[in-house]
């Protein structure tokens, strides 16, 4: 297997192949080594420049880039679409190039509209990273919560995961799916039935609108946020309606394995999809996978910055 990704991008998990997908956990597996040091900071990307391009508001997935490039001793740049020439009127592609002009080495991207990340990609010749584009996908979260299963569970090939919620809505979803049947996972959805994207049966997935059906003999149960912000009509008659019939609490918990676990992307809406005392439970591993997320973004970043090296010399 090589010591580098062939792909300038990292887009979307859709078509990343089993030893790709390996090359990034393994590499990440290295960085978490070097996040258990005192001193947490490798020369790896020194001289190099990470931009984070970000359009839609962010914590986790932001923070955690930010602080996987200067762990590697790249320097950082955060950009800002609401104090930025955006706000002007200046075009995506013509902020893009304008920050391109400047040399940075990698570009972290999210935004609001599915592909715009691609389209960048298409137009310009620094690596793009996807970090997370509208409904689409999520890749860098995607291969965390790989990680983090694989890091828990030792393993992910032949378990049975359950990804609960709004599935519709969710570029996690997505990646996450692609990952986890490309790794060999058993992968069923739940949720209220027009949450549910028929596109899924398509793609080796078991859909359910039965949250006690789903959960029985579950290894990993990935909860999933109502991400009010996107719907536009109403998708259930209520939260309240929403947490009776799909929220996941310890009692419902006890239909998963015995040794099942419970993660989350996060923000996680307390009380809704998720119940407080099973978020803060010995079987959630939701900050394990936000502790990851530094490692797998180091791997990322260090992967494509040195397929640049590669492709310029």
């Amino acid at each position: 297997m090589s010591d580098f990704l062939s792909r300038k991008d990292i887009l979307g998990l859709r078509d990343f192949t089993r030893q790709e997908i390996e090359l990034v956990l393994d590499t990440a597996a290295s960085m978490e080594d070097i996040l258990q040091r005192e001193i947490k900071k490798v020369p790896s990307l020194r001289g190099k420049t990470v931009v984070n391009l970000f359009f839609e508001p962010s914590t986790r997935t932001r923070t955690s880039f930010e602080i996987a490039g200067k762990r590697l001793s790249a320097d950082v740049v955060n950009f800002s679409a609401a104090v930025s020439s955006v706000k002007k009127g200046e075009t995506l592609l013509d902020t893009a190039r304008n920050i391109e002009a400047m040399k940075p080495d990698v570009l972290v991207v999210r935004h609001s509209s599915s592909g715009a990340p691609h389209f960048l990609a298409r137009h310009l010749s620094v690596p793009v990273v996807n970090a997370g584009d509208g409904r689409h996908e999520h890749p860098s979260q995607g291969l965390l919560d790989l990680y983090t299963i694989r890091k828990v569970k030792g393993r992910i090939e032949g378990l049975n995961v359950l990804i609960l919620g709004d599935i519709l809505h969710s570029r996690v979803a997505r990646s996450d799916i692609y990952g986890l049947t490309t790794m060999g996972a058993k992968v069923t959805i739940c949720g209220p039935s027009p949450l549910i994207p028929r596109e899924y049966q398509a793609l080796g997935v078991e859909a359910t609108w039965d949250i006690n059906e789903a959960l029985r003999g579950k290894d990993v149960v990935i909860v999933l946020r109502i991400q009010l912000e996107r719907m536009e009509s109403s998708f259930f008659p209520s939260i309240r309606e929403y947490v009776r019939y799909f929220g996941l609490n310890r009692e419902r918990m006890k239909l998963a394995k015995e040794d099942a676990i419970v993660m989350h992307p996060g923000p996680v809406n307390r009380g809704w999809e998720l119940a407080d005392d099973l978020a803060d439970s010995d079987v959630s591993v939701i900050l394990q996978q936000v502790e990851a997320g530094v490692a797998v973004r180091m791997a990322i970043l260090y992967l494509l910055a040195h397929v640049r090296e590669e492709v310029e010399s």
